[in-house]
């Protein structure tokens, strides 16, 4: 007890309060402390102002509101009704399922139920009742039966929005969920990858997980509040786990005798090391899973970082489990181009249409340009593009594309900060709208920064093949 409340006391309140406590302690020995907290603090009035989340960051946490203890929600993300993407979107959704399904790969999509769906009860009465929940659940559901309907393997996870457990699913003051909503996800989601034909050749792996320690979580939603209101919160503490092979322990072999995986984990930082998803899926499901997802990552990086790996390529697996939450638009045209160039190795082993080796300076570097040694037919939608840098840190990309009637495309890819990057970027040419009659003519390359050194770089084009099957899957037809 502070001092400054000692004195406010006076000594008698102060003996008889220790007086009192020590008589309910010889009544019942056996009963533990009880302590309560009341929450740091209340959110400032600029915290409820949206056009003070000015950077692309802080749009994602648009606009914080105070819920029970230090619980804060997102208006936007948290506490949406509305699950749907663009018919491009459910385009590009259907023909990536399509993709690898020719390869004999099936995707199981994670789609992660909100915050707000999963722990409304922690809203404030007047939030709750303006928050729509069977709506949200309503348009969630019918979000999973779209990605059904196309052909990826979908567990329903709606359920977890009603159970009571001892244990957050989520943390109070940040996006990603705890290791218990790990778990009772993972639990979900294995009984979906069961029921998929040819998983019974699969390897199978008995494995066990147990706690391993704890970790203190400093929220995302709670440092924007700090951001905004000049506040702090106390760090939230939660079980950690971690996941082995049930009875090989210190054997020294990764993954035993079921040889190279056949399960691979893709997703964001929900399913990193911190949450043990992984090892919870391992554990449900029986069999090894390989997890290539990384912090920071978002919805598309480590995608397109095993698509265009080794491991994929000489390893395919028989089973991608894809998890990622409502946040991430599903109609970036950019990252399905990438992701279908690499599925398909880029151009790797294809006789290549266009190609150049040379050093990058400072400003914009013409590196390909159809007419040198004749007119070739490069027409956007049988077409993609290699690129690869020497200096393999090499994270983002600027390219000019112009075309043979005077347009051009300007194309930023930039890879995650935390990825483990080989310098390459590969990508199908655009083909939406009116894009896919476009003849390339040439390919402009931004260079390194004024005064750096010139970068090596390998560029080329070459035909891509066509996407299996001929009927296109309308993006209104039932979706």
């Amino acid at each position: 007890m502070h001092s400054h409340l000692i004195k406010w006391l006076g000594l008698s309140s102060l003996t008889l309060g220790l007086m009192a406590a020590t008589s309910a302690a010889r009544a019942d020995d056996s009963q533990a402390p009880n302590f309560t907290a009341e929450p740091c603090c209340q959110l400032c009035p600029a915290a409820h102002d949206a056009s003070n989340y000015t950077t692309r960051y802080q749009q994602n946490f648009t606009t914080l509101i105070q819920a029970e203890g230090d619980w804060l929600f997102r208006t936007k993300e948290d506490l949406r009704t509305e699950f749907d993407t663009t018919p491009a979107g459910y385009k590009r959704l259907q023909e990536l399922q399509r993709a690898f399904k020719r390869k004999g790969i099936d995707l199981v999509v994670v789609y992660q139920p909100t915050r707000g769906m999963v722990d409304r009860n922690k809203l404030l009465p007047q939030d709750r009742a303006k928050y729509d929940y069977d709506t949200a659940l309503k348009n969630y559901q019918a979000m999973l039966g779209r990605f059904s309907k196309m052909g990826y393997w979908v567990p329903d996870l709606s359920p977890l929005t009603s159970e009571t457990q001892d244990h957050d699913f989520y943390f109070r003051g940040d996006q990603h969920w705890t290791p218990y909503g790990a778990q009772r996800t993972a639990k979900v989601v294995a009984e979906t990858v069961k029921q998929i034909p040819g998983f019974d050749e699969i390897p199978k792996r008995e494995f066990e997980s147990h706690k391993s320690g704890r970790m203190g979580k400093t929220g995302t939603l709670h440092n924007m509040a700090g951001q905004l209101c000049g506040t702090s919160y106390a760090i939230q503490y939660m079980d950690q786990f971690a996941t082995e092979p049930k009875g090989e322990a210190g054997d020294g072999d990764l993954f035993g005798d079921s040889g190279n995986p056949k399960i691979t984990l893709v997703g964001t930082s929900h399913s990193g090391k911190n949450y043990n998803f992984g090892g919870f899926l391992q554990e449900y499901i029986g069999a090894d899973v390989l997890n290539v997802a990384f912090p920071g990552g978002g919805l598309e990086g480590a995608m397109i970082q095993y698509l265009g790996s080794e491991d994929f390529h000489n390893n395919p697996p028989k089973i991608i489990v894809w998890e990622f939450s409502p946040l991430y638009r599903l109609d970036q045209d950019s990252i399905w181009r990438q992701m279908f160039a690499l599925l398909d190795d880029g151009c790797d082993a294809k006789p290549a249409v266009l190609s150049a080796e040379t050093s990058l300076k400072p400003g914009n570097n013409e590196v390909l340009v159809n007419g040198k040694n004749g007119i070739k037919d490069i027409r956007n939608s049988a077409n993609r593009v290699d690129i690869q840098f020497e200096d393999t840190s090499v994270k983002t990309l600027k390219a000019r594309l112009w075309y043979m009637n005077g347009r051009h495309e300007d194309l930023k890819i930039e890879k995650p900060e935390t990825a483990d990057t080989d310098g390459r970027f590969a990508f199908d040419l655009r083909e939406d709208e009116d894009w896919a009659s476009q003849q390339l003519l040439a390919l402009e390359i931004e260079g390194p920064e004024a005064g750096s050194e010139p970068q090596k770089v390998k560029a080329q084009v070459c035909k891509r093949n066509a996407l299996p099957g001929t009927q296109q899957h309308s993006a209104q037809a039932g979706l």
